[in-house]
């Protein structure tokens, strides 16, 4: 009876023991066992992890096709086929990247490239898991700013290199004044080194960038910044839901999602976790943005459902529960760390004058990152004003920020639009004030920034606030030098009467003898000159002098000395004898000329659309 005891026991055990052998770990394992290349040879089969639905992943059959040596620069492919009852119907699913590949009970790679761009069969490209283990390892720099206290505090070393803080695969590549959001997206997606459509024959499997709360033209702007870099965003969730039954932490083959914005609108990058080993895991098997050494959220991610397409499949799905942070973005794998924090900003924006309007407070969180955060804040900005502003009638929108940066002074900057009969266009927030001064501020080149807070007032109001300048008249086509020329500006309302208003600007003796062409703009077409910037402090006091003001009409003209700007300074108007003064003699960096304008600005009660020119004879006045 004892013997017959003992060996019912022990077929018992052999039996758990089994299951266990061929069920995936809770959390990964860090003596899981892996399979070499030279050990993986055609016709192997095996299984992947995934999630199809929810938050637990299952399995899927696999079986090897064959392994493409030297696919990429010292990294091997293995190529599989996923006889599976969805994925015979999906093919390749964006979203699915990373998901962990086991052959003969050993963990060989990530599910991670697709083959062409219209698969008819369920193929895919397995990274081997020895790259992305080294990757693993990898440690973070030490003093690395975004994990280590979260950005500089006031008086943190300055960077002794020009450009030396906005290095990295993601920095804007331009001088410090410059910045613009289309051209940072083209230089990051050049340095991807992204191939031409049909240029392989396998590419990474696109990363989904999951919108919610995101107009459809904020959407279509996103998808012109985003996809040149492989990253596909898809209004198809992304927000955040219940963490009811969610893990506590990080599963292999379980969903992850890397958070860029959290909040009333959201953005989020949607993969699958490869192996995880204590508190950091491996995920993706390619590139996010192949940025290096980074700082982005991450969260544990639910599947709703993988969407079937001819041309893309791609799983829906949205965050449940905030976790950890994205420290590594390389060729092979991104590395996430469980107990890292990840830097983000809110952002606020209050709505005043829609009436009936469903919100009228927004409220999100965007990460910190040299090219994401004002990409990201362009789209959550215009998605509040699509939201908000989407009418058939005439809208003239007003939003005031103040962007608050650690340790300097708060900027208050200005951005409206007119959108006749319609909504504004989505491209005017990748050239507005606030997103440019985010740009600027976290791509210069001497101090690593920290973007506190922006906090906006969105004001609307249901008209054509807005004048057009009809013409402009020279009431004394003659006027003596150090006297005043009279303008008459002819100001067409979009309905109502004319109106006719008179200014006049004092034309300088130094003009005598001169035939002056007068200009006529509106206020925030005038760019005032300003000095490039050496250091933190003169780039954000330039942020706040970039336009005149906007509801004005500035009169200008040349005058008859040039203007320099040199180490910080202005000087508007220079006799030649002083611009000669000035030249180096034994230095290439000397002050930068520039034509001088004299200017006088009136300001009006509305904007001012177009532009116009008269001349006037400046008469010598015999003493």
């Amino acid at each position: 009876m004892r013997s017959e005891t003992l060996h019912l026991s022990a077929l018992v055990a052999g039996a758990v023991a089994a299951l266990f052998a061929m069920a995936p770990v809770a959390r990964g394992d860090a003596r899981a066992a892996t399979i070499g290349l030279n050990e993986i040879h055609e016709g192997m089969k095996g299984y992947g992890l995934t999630v199809f639905k929810g938050t637990e992943p299952e399995r899927f059959d696999v079986e090897v096709i064959g392994v493409l040596h030297n696919f990429r620069p010292g990294e091997d492919l293995i190529l599989i086929n996923t006889p599976h009852p969805r994925l015979n119907i999906t093919k390749a699913v964006a979203g699915m990247s990373g998901s962990p590949i086991f052959l003969d009970g050993r963990l060989a790679g990530a599910y991670s490239y697709s083959l062409g761009s219209f698969p008819v069969e369920p193929i895919a490209g397995v990274t081997p898991i020895g790259l992305m283990l080294s990757e693993l390892a990898r440690p973070i720099p030490k003093g690395f700013w975004p994990i280590e206290g979260q950005g500089p505090l006031p008086g943190a070393a300055v960077r002794t290199e020009r450009h030396a803080s906005a290095g990295g695969s993601t920095s804007f590549d331009g001088a410090p004044g410059s910045y613009d959001l289309e051209t940072h997206a083209h230089q990051v997606a050049g340095r991807m080194g992204g191939t031409p459509s049909g240029a392989s024959a396998a590419a990474p499997a696109s990363t989904p960038i999951l919108l919610a709360g995101v107009g459809d033209r904020a959407a279509s702007y996103l998808r012109t910044l985003l996809e040149p870099m492989g990253l596909v965003p898809l209004q198809a969730g992304g927000g955040q839901g219940s963490s009811q039954g969610a893990p506590q932490h990080y599963v292999d083959g379980g969903a992850i999602g890397v958070q860029l914005v959290t909040g009333d609108v959201s953005m989020m990058a949607l993969g699958t976790v490869t192996h995880v080993v204590e508190n950091r895991l491996v995920a993706f098997g390619h590139p996010m943005m192949n940025a290096g050494d980074s700082a982005l959220p991450t969260a544990i991610g639910r599947v709703l459902w993988i969407n079937a397409s001819d041309q893309r499949s791609f799983k829906i799905g949205e965050s449940v529960r905030p976790l950890g942070a994205l420290v590594q973005d390389r060729q092979s794998a991104i590395v996430v760390d469980e107990k890292t924090p990840a830097p983000m900003f809110p952002i606020s924006v209050d709505v005043v004058g829609a009436e009936g309007a469903p919100r009228r407070s927004w409220h999100m969180r965007v990460a910190e990152e040299r090219f994401m955060s004002p990409g990201f804040a362009a789209a959550a900005l215009g998605s509040v004003v699509e939201a908000t502003v989407s009418e058939q009638r005439d809208v003239t929108w007003q939003m005031r920020s103040r962007l608050t940066i650690r340790g300097h002074a708060p900027i208050d900057l200005e951005d409206f639009g007119l959108a006749i009969g319609g909504m504004p266009d989505m491209g005017e927030w990748g050239h507005s004030r606030i997103v440019r001064a985010v740009g600027e501020l976290m791509n210069n080149p001497w101090e690593d920034t920290k973007v506190e807070k922006i906090e906006s007032v969105l004001s609307v109001r249901y008209e054509r606030d807005v004048w057009r300048l009809r013409g402009i008249e020279l009431l004394d086509e003659v006027v003596d030098a150090g006297q005043k020329a009279r303008l008459r500006l002819h100001l067409l309302p979009f309905s109502g009467p004319e109106v006719v208003k008179e200014v006049d600007v004092a034309l300088p003796e130094e003009l005598a003898g001169k035939d002056v062409e007068i200009e006529v703009v509106p206020g925030y077409e005038v760019w005032p000159e300003v000095a490039a910037p050496e250091n933190l402090n003169e780039l954000i006091a330039n942020e706040t002098r970039q336009s005149g003001v906007p509801r004005s009409v500035v009169v200008q003209f040349k005058s008859a000395s040039q203007g320099v700007t040199y180490r910080g300074h202005v000087a508007p108007r220079l006799p030649d004898f002083a611009l000669d003064a000035l030249r180096p003699v034994h230095s290439d960096t000397g002050p930068d000329p520039f034509a001088s304008y004299m200017r006088t600005t009136f300001p009006l009660d509305r904007y001012l659309e177009g532009h116009d020119k008269v001349k006037v004879k400046v008469r010598q006045v015999m003493r």
